[in-house]
């Protein structure tokens, strides 16, 4: 039987070897816990550097409680978040940033492709400004989008203004940052605090990692008793070192732009692939690691009981394939080749409903 990977979720994919190569470094001896160690202040270090600034770094277990954390840090209870209706801090975050804000409002909004524009930004700002209606305190961008595309610098940069027009904090959840990176060719600096950027959920377990994101605090006021909500949030690692030491192994590097880069090109490979099957239509612009793609039921399902994972989320039967660090060129041939066959004999298969392959998590 032919070897198959999931194209559910780069959070399926196992850790990488540099991640692997420091965990196991870091697992010797004794050392200080709570981020006394060397390996998270190295690793904050290396953050501070990869960004060209000083920066309040914190690490957090999940990618959720750096969003929502984040989000409450610049939130009080009266307060509303804009977002974009395919955000995670809308649907995939179980209420996180009202409830640590003890009830700020999620207020969404549609964009193209998975993007705001200052213009949304705005209007959602000034369409209430009554006592009887949240008042908007925060801005919450996805880099790259929950729909597989990315903000330039400059469309962050105008977002950004609008946010400071309207007297909003911009945090950016960056679960896939390092994709959005490796897109756009430019320098971290340039999408996140050079034109903007307040906070930044940093994420590289869909990179490589295996647990723990960074919460970036580039106003640093903003995280003057950070401290104590994190504790309070049960984010506080007591064995901080094996959160920390694999953002060392992946940062030293380089591995984080090699990898995000590398799960692109297979995105890349795989779009250009579907795109010449009859039949298949891309529903997004393929700009970091996933494709986005319009398919039968029939053939969703013939897929699946072939043994191929994804998700489909998207109205009935729009799919998301997500590529990662070790997905290779045989998976996205094989994934290839398969939907070609599938599609050529589609009127002959019957739709038989997948369990569990819905509606997608992360």
């Amino acid at each position: 039987m032919k070897r198959v990977r999931h194209f559910a979720s780069d959070n399926n994919s196992g850790i990488c070897p540099e991640a692997w190569a420091a965990l196991e470094e870091a697992n010797h001896g004794h050392a200080s816990g709570y981020g006394e160690d060397k390996w998270t202040q190295k690793a904050c270090r290396l953050i501070r550097d990869l960004f060209e600034t000083d920066c309040e770094v914190f690490f957090v277990f999940t990618g959720s409680a750096a969003n929502a954390l984040g989000l409450a840090s610049v939130c009080r209870s009266y307060h509303s978040i804009i977002c974009h209706e395919t955000s995670h801090v809308q649907n995939d975050e179980c209420g996180g940033p009202e409830f640590f804000s003890g009830g700020a409002k999620v207020q969404t909004l549609p964009g193209k492709d998975g993007r705001l524009t200052p213009d949304a930004i705005l209007a959602a700002a000034a369409s209430r400004r009554d006592l009887h209606f949240p008042k908007s305190g925060a801005l919450s961008l996805t880099q790259s989008t929950e729909l597989g595309t990315v903000y330039s610098p400059a469309q962050i940069k105008a977002n950004c203004r609008a946010a400071k027009k309207a007297g909003l904090k911009t945090h950016m959840d960056g679960a896939r940052f390092s994709n959005a990176v490796a897109s756009l060719g430019v320098l971290p600096k340039d999408i996140t605090w050079k034109v903007g950027v307040d906070i930044l959920s940093f994420g590289l377990t869909k990179n490589g990692t295996h647990a723990g994101e960074a919460l970036i605090f580039f106003d640093k006021t903003l995280a003057r008793e950070f401290d104590w909500q994190n504790k309070q949030a049960a984010q506080l690692a007591s064995k901080m070192r094996f959160l920390a030491a694999p953002w060392v192994g992946m940062l030293k590097d380089g591995a984080w732009l090699r990898h995000a880069a590398h799960a692109n090109k297979m995105a890349a490979r795989l779009a250009r692939a579907l795109k010449k099957i009859k039949g298949v239509e891309l529903l997004m612009p393929r700009q970091a690691n996933g494709v986005f793609v319009e398919l039968p039921l029939p053939v969703i399902d013939a897929l699946h009981t072939r043994g191929w994972h994804f998700y489909t989320f998207i109205g009935e039967s729009g799919a998301r394939l997500m590529c990662s660090w070790d997905t290779t060129q045989e998976d996205v041939d094989d994934f290839a080749a398969d939907l070609t066959e599938l599609m050529a004999n589609r009127k002959n298969l019957k739709t038989k409903p997948a369990k569990g392959q819905g509606r997608k998590p992360h």
